[in-house]
């Protein structure tokens, strides 16, 4: 992906070198549920909140980051800067008016309105405080744990998370949480699977404008799919205990994940995104 150089968001907070005192929670399973939680925009405290809520400053100007770590900063503030020119137009077109959501970067655990983050959850979106969080030695994670190297594999995860922004706005995202209560915990997980994909898709329909931009490079939508497909929940629960269990997937299978990013940046549009209505993931 060419970014160097080009225009980052303003809407970025770095809170790195400046996390409360806590302990991470640890496990495959607590990390899947606390993602799922996350993503879907309720209140994780049941299962991060093991460790004590305590206060954080923003930001720290005498942190000192690795190279690395600064280049991904600029990447991901980069890359948001582009989903907010992307979806500011798609939103006009539509005569709606996009907010812009913010983006935390820090490292090791931060506090936001969904309750604690810390490394182990990985990426997520809390619409508490309409911000995505991110602690950058996930770049590390997702190429060394799920195989899936690359500049524009981290750009699908910010796009993929800003997709929750989205459907936040859209509306859907306070629909599936209002269905929580009403139905069993395998027949939610089905509908947080379709609010997952939709996400995906939503992260390839950034892609596709992204190509318009002449940003993206050769091989830029392997890594991307690569990296959706890395992170199915077939994959996952199989590395982590040799079989999956289908009924509690709550994100998709590596080949939907990959499949729906793919039909984003084919289409381009809001409209076919509806991974609700289809009949077939």
């Amino acid at each position: 992906m060419i970014w160097k150089g080009r225009r980052q968001s303003g809407n970025v907070e770095d809170r790195r070198g400046s996390a409360g005192k806590g302990v991470a929670v640890g496990g495959i399973g607590t990390i899947v549920l606390a993602l799922a939680i996350y993503f879907l925009g309720g209140d994780p405290t049941a299962i991060l909140n093991t460790v004590q809520n305590s206060q954080v400053s923003t930001g720290n100007s005498s942190y000192q980051g690795t190279a690395e770590e600064n280049e991904l900063a600029q990447l991901v503030s980069v890359v948001l800067a582009d989903t907010e020119d992307v979806w500011n137009d798609l939103f006009d077109r539509k005569g709606a008016q996009y907010r812009m959501p913010k983006l935390v970067i820090y490292s090791d655990s931060t506090d936001s309105a969904c309750g604690r983050g810390s490394r182990s959850t990985g990426p997520f979106y809390c619409p508490g405080d309409d911000s995505v969080y991110i602690d950058l030695s996930f770049y590390n994670e997702l190429r060394e744990q799920f195989g899936a190297s690359g500049d524009f594999a981290m750009a699908y995860v910010i796009a993929h998370e800003v997709g929750h922004h989205v459907q936040k706005q859209t509306g859907i995202l306070g629909k599936v949480d209002s269905l929580r209560s009403r139905m069993s915990e395998k027949e939610y997980n089905k509908y947080l699977v379709r609010l997952e994909l939709q996400a995906d898709y939503y992260a390839g329909v950034w892609a596709h404008y992204a190509e318009k931009m002449n940003v993206l490079e050769q091989g830029d939508l392997e890594e991307a799919m690569n990296a959706a497909s890395a992170v199915g929940d077939d994959r996952i629960q199989k590395n982590a205990r040799g079989y999956a269990v289908p009924d509690s997937f709550t994100h998709g299978t590596s080949e939907q994940r990959a499949r729906w990013f793919r039909k984003g940046f084919e289409s381009g549009t809001i409209e076919d995104g509806d991974t609700f209505s289809a009949e077939t993931l």
